[in-house]
């Protein structure tokens, strides 16, 4: 077992562009660390600079403390498993399970019963003697994993291993892939661009951006505390509402203005409400989760803040509903008018929309229906405040949610 650290790790292409820029980040051991972002964000190359399949352009890696920039890959140990499986075909399970050790000399007469151990902790003890071409698509995983667990390596990377799963087997599988990990207790470094499989298998989740690493944190400090506008709108689905604000009131009552509608702010006390009242007048963005809406009862609309909305679409999910509204507030989005994307830059991509659609995710016994003008309360204290132009957080806590953890 070994540690991962990742220090000023940057890769630039022959063609000039910079795929990973400055990257920190350090793994424990048995840590379960995940890297997520858009496509074309880096993740990939950061996987394979660590696997030694690519080189860097500048930067330190180190395996268990020891520099391995100019260790190839076959020698360094890790094990790394594939989105595409790359089983052999004509050889059946237990040989494939069985190839790392092959190539690395261990003798056939001890290769076949670590091969098999290892099929029996991913359930495939029924299939051995099978090829790859008779096995269903979670099967094929197993023996993937399989392949890279028989080494007993210092590390495991995973480059969007579930990708090619269906929705049900890839919430077994993940399940599958942390019970391997916590048995073998070795460092993980995961890469996906499903936010899902990011919240709900990592220790901590590390965002990334254009090559840059934009929060690292745990899954629930990166929805409850959000570093910048690209995470507060890559984390979580569905996703933040977010809206062009201003504030202006007294510094014993701030008042949250959303496009003609206004919403009255709790007297609070801290860094937080310092900062908002001295940006008193300066335009910012609001960030309102879905959760943090409901439809007001008409009894006791006027004692709360609310949002005047009309519902444009009801989504009736079993255990919740998901409403679609309309109001008057300015939406935010980047730029290119869609999601958020990795080669936007940091200022100038807040443009309002003309159609400020929003999300709320309510009671499914709530009486709601498409065309329906109702009063959404918003609980005002869980509001996410960001600078308009910077897009960073307003009010974030003295301690950086974006600093990597580092060995002590």
């Amino acid at each position: 077992m070994a540690t991962l650290s990742l220090e000023q790790v940057t890769k630039v292409f022959a063609n000039g562009v910079e795929a990973v820029s400055e990257f920190d980040l350090f793994v424990e051991e048995g840590e379960f660390v995940v890297l997520v972002g858009p496509s074309g964000c880096g993740k990939t190359t950061l996987l394979r600079m660590v696997a030694g399949l690519e080189e860097l352009t500048s930067g330190t890696i180190r395996l268990g403390g020891q520099i391995v920039n100019d260790v190839s890959a076959r020698d360094r140990d890790v094990a790394m498993v594939f989105q595409n499986y790359a089983l052999y075909p004509h050889l059946n399970v237990l040989d494939n399970i069985a190839f790392s050790l092959r190539v690395r000399g261990v003798p056939k007469h001890q290769r076949h019963p670590k091969a098999r151990e290892a099929a029996d902790v991913l359930g495939l003890t029924a299939v051995v003697l099978r090829k790859p071409a008779q096995l269903s698509g979670g099967q094929r995983q197993r023996v993937a994993m399989g392949r890279a667990l028989v080494r007993e390596p210092a590390v495991f990377l995973m480059d969007e291993p579930l990708s090619n799963l269906d929705a049900n087997l890839r919430v077994q599988m993940r399940s599958e892939v942390l019970r391997v990990q916590r048995r073998l207790g070795v460092a993980a470094l995961y890469v996906t661009h499903d936010q899902t499989e990011a919240m709900t298998m990592g220790d901590r989740v590390a965002v990334l951006r254009g090559g840059t690493l934009q929060q690292l944190a745990t899954p629930q400090e990166l929805y409850e505390n959000p570093a910048n506008l690209f995470v507060a709108s890559f984390i979580g689905s569905p996703p933040m509402n977010l809206y062009e604000g201003e504030i202006s009131g007294s510094a014993d009552r701030l008042v949250l203005s959303l496009g003609s509608q206004k919403l009255a702010l709790p007297a609070e006390s801290g860094h937080r409400h310092r900062v908002l009242e001295a940006g008193r007048g300066r335009k910012l963005v609001a960030g309102i989760r879905p959760e943090d809406l409901t439809v007001a009862d008409g009894e006791t609309a006027d004692q709360q803040a609310t949002l005047t909305a009309l519902v444009e679409l009801v989504e009736l999910l079993g255990n919740e509903s998901l409403v679609h509204f309309s109001t008057d507030a300015t939406r935010v989005r980047n730029n290119t008018g869609g999601a958020w994307t990795p080669d936007a830059t940091a200022h100038g991509e807040i443009v309002g929309a003309s159609a400020a659609e929003g999300v709320a995710r309510i009671d499914p016994r709530v009486p709601v229906a498409t065309g329906d003008r109702v009063a959404l309360v918003v609980d005002v204290e869980r509001i996410h405040f960001f600078d308009a132009e910077t897009g960073a957080t307003i009010g974030a806590t003295d301690q950086s949610p974006t600093a990597p953890q580092q060995p002590s």
